[in-house]
């Protein structure tokens, strides 16, 4: 097989390997509770900031995106993840947290940057029978940072029992990461240049004007299929401040929520893979791979939060740091196991509105504007989830918050999956007009081409 780095799963693996050193990092370091602090309240805070910052900029980034290109609107953005992690390491010397609190509102612009233009190039570049896969490779390779930077700081702090900050060098390592995965996307090329292995151009529209830009990105608010969406969207990030905060910050000792972490986002990484395949499979329509992936999703994270219930009334807020350790031997068994599991819903739930994006179309010009709607309202949630947190919302009130969210989001993704077609009609996606004569031959939809299998 002839490697070509202008082709659709290149780039999604080097977009992969980006978000491996930056959001991944990111990841490591905001699932420890508080960003590694062992004052959980700066990290809260510059969660609140980041997220809300996210939210405006998520809806503005699909704009950014169609005008500047992937390759600028991710440096931009990995930039900023580099400026965080530094603020952390500032604030163990200065123990000021308005930088890192402004740091992580500079981060929510950059992350609404680099996850739109993810998105985008996530569910446009393959063709239509191959995007759960290529969600899946960019899952794994993404929480595989994550995970390197959980292991990271499981080693850096495995003799630490106590509860504690993390250590410079730990902040160290991360910085020299984000900043790997920063050049890293100087090497992305422009959408126009990418082809699959037949020649085939993926469908992209011309930038029209910023007004009609802005314009199409506002329409989105009108979109019936992402009305439907918008709790499933909002309910996608909103576990992390408790899951992060006050299940694995609260209960375990530092090293043992490092550990947790490894754990954790590896099972991200089985489960987006393992369920990618599922909504891939070829031998039933895709009206039946949306239905039979909404009911995987509903009983896993039904079971799983019933789980959750049972050992959050182990422990409260009026209780002190608790500072479980994985030498405790068997009782630590039964709450890292529901803590896998965690992992595995967050992963799957993800990959399954991506998914479902992907199945409304095949333009990445359009794509570009339902991620970046997609994160406007998944981080609105993360903000108003992070601030809930850091009032001291009592646990169990902010689990059965989680859950609620999770359960309201069924009725708008069943009504979708019911009107899900096998192949995506673009006639009403984009305006042929507004294409140049030189991509009309490579705007037919993807049904049109015989099936190949993903290759560079």
């Amino acid at each position: 097989m002839k490697f070509r780095w202008a082709s659709p799963l290149a780039q999604v693996i080097a977009v992969g390997f980006i978000c491996f050193c930056c959001p991944g990092m990111f990841n490591a370091l905001n699932s420890l509770g508080g960003g590694g602090q062992l004052n959980s309240k700066v990290g809260q805070n510059a969660n609140v900031a980041l997220y809300t910052c996210f939210a405006v900029f998520g809806l503005l980034s699909g704009a950014i995106h169609n005008k500047l290109g992937p390759k600028w609107t991710i440096f931009l953005g990995c930039a900023t993840y580099v400026l965080y992690a530094g603020s952390l390491l500032c604030y163990n010397h200065t123990q000021n947290g308005a930088f890192t609190i402004a740091a992580g509102g500079i981060l929510g612009v950059g992350a609404g940057m680099l996850w739109t233009a993810q998105g985008a190039m996530m569910m446009a570049y393959p063709r239509e029978e191959h995007k759960g896969v290529y969600i899946g490779y960019f899952w794994a390779i993404f929480n595989m940072g994550a995970v390197l930077g959980s292991v990271i700081a499981f080693a850096i702090n495995f003799h630490v029992t106590e509860a504690k900050s993390l250590g410079d060098a730990t902040y160290a390592v991360f910085i020299a990461l984000m900043g790997v995965g920063t050049l890293i996307a100087l090497s992305l090329v422009p959408p126009s240049s990418v082809t699959h292995a037949n020649g085939d151009h993926i469908l992209i529209q011309q930038f029209p004007t910023w007004l009609g830009e802005i314009k199409a990105i506002f329409r989105l608010f009108l979109d019936w299929r992402m009305l439907v969406l918008l709790p499933m969207f909002l309910s996608s990030n909103w576990f992390y401040s408790y899951q992060f905060t006050t299940v694995n910050g609260r209960y375990f000792s530092i090293r043992t929520q490092s550990l947790n972490n490894i754990m954790y986002w590896a099972s991200q990484i089985i489960g987006s893979y393992s369920f990618a395949r599922v909504l891939d499979f070829q031998g039933v329509n895709r009206r039946k791979r949306a239905l039979w992936g909404l009911t995987i999703i509903t009983v896993a994270f039904v079971a799983t939060w019933i789980g959750g219930i049972f050992f959050q009334r182990t422990y409260s807020l009026d209780m002190p740091q608790l500072n479980h350790d994985f030498s405790d031997g068997r009782s630590y068994v039964g709450p890292l196991f529901l803590y896998i599991f965690y992992g595995l819903n967050d992963a799957a739930w993800q990959t399954y509105i991506y998914w479902l994006m992907g199945a409304l179309s095949n333009n990445a010009t359009v794509l570009s504007r339902y991620a970046g709607f997609y994160k406007c309202i998944q981080s609105s949630g993360a903000a108003i989830s992070w601030r809930i947190n850091a009032v001291e919302t009592p646990f169990m009130t902010e689990l059965i918050i989680c859950f609620a969210l999770l359960v309201a989001s069924i009725p708008g993704a069943l009504f979708l999956c019911l009107r899900i077609k096998d192949h995506t009609e673009e006639t009403g996606d984009y305006d042929r007009a507004a294409v140049s004569d030189d991509k009309r031959e490579h705007l037919e939809p993807h049904d049109k081409r015989e099936p190949v299998d993903p290759q560079f």
